[in-house]
């Protein structure tokens, strides 16, 4: 074997999307704000969902959405919103796809020892609420590996 040779990297597990959901569910109940989450394995499927009660419906597709643009981008959807406007790189990207991408603050990829193994989306708060909650659900599953 070469030494360029990768080890396996643990996948994203239930246990870990479990702690995304519940991370995010206390830092949304703290900031008084109802949303919606969604956790994707590296391959962009579903591995937990949460829609809270009061939550408004369309935040269920949208923290999909953003989980799966994270995933598929390996980025911070926070950081490719400038990207998607008029005369920007990826202007044409959202209607190009016949996928579900979402260029709104609130997505993250999840990576383990420096490999993409999932994305966590938010949604149903203001983008910069999304993306902070997203944030501190990351913070608490690396607090944990």
């Amino acid at each position: 074997m070469s030494s360029a040779t990768r080890t396996a990297v643990a996948p994203l597990t239930t246990e870990d999307a479990e702690l995304l959901v519940a991370a995010v569910a206390t830092a949304a109940e703290a900031a008084g704000v109802t949303v919606s989450v969604t956790v994707l394995d590296a391959g962009g499927h579903l591995l937990a969902f949460r829609r809270d009660d009061r939550a408004v419906l369309i935040s269920g597709e949208t923290s999909t959405r953003k989980a799966y643009t994270a995933l598929q981008l390996n980025a911070p959807t926070a950081d490719l919103v400038d990207a998607v406007q008029p005369g920007a790189p990826f202007h044409t990207l959202p209607t190009a796809l016949d996928r579900p991408l979402l260029f709104i603050a609130g997505g993250l990829p999840v990576h383990r020892d420096g490999r993409l193994i999932g994305a966590v989306g938010v949604g149903g708060g203001a983008p910069e609420q999304d993306h902070a909650f997203a944030a501190a659900a990351l913070q608490a599953l690396y607090a944990r590996i």
